[in-house]
């Protein structure tokens, strides 16, 4: 499957007091490629009977960004575990240039927005 890739700087907002990503902030980094993901696919998240929730992640921090960095923040779906009809597995890995500094597997349910139940997933995802 393709990966998307989404541009990202880092701010001061982002870092600590040295400088650094704080290690949270890659969760709000790899949010918002996913968010932008399901854009590019032309999908509206507000349009839809359903919501799309974080159920687990799994990250590991192999490289520190800096304040400043051009990151690059990138999904695709993950080829080990095939969606299931109401949830699916995403891996997420955030690089500057060649090297790659965290990586995620961020698996997502879908859920009726009125009663937060299993849903199947209504669409095509890419």
């Amino acid at each position: 499957m393709a990966e998307f890739s989404w541009p990202l700087r880092v701010y001061w907002e982002d870092t600590d007091a040295g400088g650094i990503v704080f290690y949270a902030n890659y969760l709000r980094y790899f949010e918002r490629a996913r968010t932008e993901w399901l854009r590019a696919a032309g999908v509206q998240q507000q349009a839809l009977p359903v919501l799309f929730v974080v159920t687990e992640t799994r990250t590991r921090y192999l490289k520190p960004a800096r304040l400043d960095d051009l990151l690059r923040i990138t999904v695709a779906r993950h080829t080990e575990h095939a969606a299931e009809r109401a949830s699916l597995s995403l891996i997420q890995r955030a690089w500057r240039g060649d090297d790659l500094l965290a990586e995620a597997e961020v698996r997502i349910a879908c859920v009726d927005r009125q009663t937060m139940r299993p849903k199947r997933i209504p669409i095509e995802l890419p």
